[in-house]
């Protein structure tokens, strides 16, 4: 039987696969590259959920015992995996599957990181700090944030492109979806990215506050993760308050993607609590 590391080895190269898929169709403008390419993305999301369950239970046979959200191999595994499925149902509901070539190229390269030899894969005891409940809370509501902000920025690059161009192109099949349908997907999926990370934040108060005594101590990570929700409550701020929309929107979604990514990585680069190893 293979092992976790096996599965999510495979499943990188079929979220490869996908994003090739979702770029013929996009390109060629044909629906069946497209039909293949979802079917393709629902197997990645299925292999890479198994392996995160085989994972876990990996760690139960080594004495461990812990869902496997605690070190950086294993979160990346996670975001691609939250990435995926958030973005199948977006597509089943809007049913824009141009947006896949995005939201499929973020997952492999997360895959792809995660199988890095500088990446440590090793399963490990919990440190004592992690060893809570809290753990899973936190980080699942964190991560759902930071998938869904991925896929609003992958729209919103789609809309900046589009209304570039000024092409008249408004079909699902191979091309982008019309401005108005990418600018309100923008918005839900901003919406719902920011409910999901003001939860993890409160709950890693709560944690923290059990684990080290303080709801908050100014920690990098911490600090960057008000800065990105300040960065989102002003740009859903803008547009409730001030009827911002289309390309201030789009631009604002892509600057709070990069505030993500440096609160994901950026911080494992500065001395504190919260950096992955």
């Amino acid at each position: 039987m293979p092992n976790s590391e096996t599965i999510f080895t495979i499943v990188t190269f079929i979220y490869g696969l996908a994003f090739i898929l979702y770029v013929a169709a996009w390109i060629f403008k044909k629906s069946l590259p497209g039909k293949t390419a979802t079917g393709v993305l629902i197997a990645a999301a299925a292999g890479n959920a198994a392996g995160f369950v085989l994972r876990w239970a990996e760690s139960h046979q080594m004495g461990y015992g812990y869902v496997p959200l605690s070190n950086l191999y294993e979160s990346l595994v996670f975001f691609a995996l939250c990435i995926a499925v958030i973005y199948l149902v977006v597509e089943y509901r809007y049913k824009v599957r141009t947006v896949g070539a995005f939201a499929s190229i973020v997952p492999f390269l997360a895959m792809a990181y995660a199988s890095l030899p500088s990446v440590d894969s090793q399963i490990q005891p919990l440190i004592p700090a992690l060893q809570s409940n809290w753990l899973i809370a936190h980080v699942i509501t964190c991560f759902l944030g930071y998938a869904a902000f991925a896929i609003a920025c992958g729209i919103s690059i789609m809309y900046l492109i589009k209304s570039a161009s000024a092409s008249p192109d408004t079909g699902t099949v191979g091309r982008f979806p019309d401005v108005e349908t990418m600018d309100e997907l923008t918005h839900q999926m901003i919406a719902f990215g920011f409910l999901f990370l003001s939860v993890g934040i409160i709950t890693g108060a709560i944690w923290a506050d059990q684990a080290w005594g303080r709801y908050w101590g100014w920690d990098p990570k911490e600090t960057w993760s008000l800065i990105t929700w300040l960065i989102y409550a002003t740009l859903l701020h803008a547009r409730f308050m001030r009827g911002w929309e289309g390309r201030r929107i789009a631009y604002l979604s892509c600057i709070g993607f990069v505030a993500v990514l440096f609160t994901y990585f950026g911080v494992n680069l500065l001395p504190g609590l919260h950096s992955y190893q």
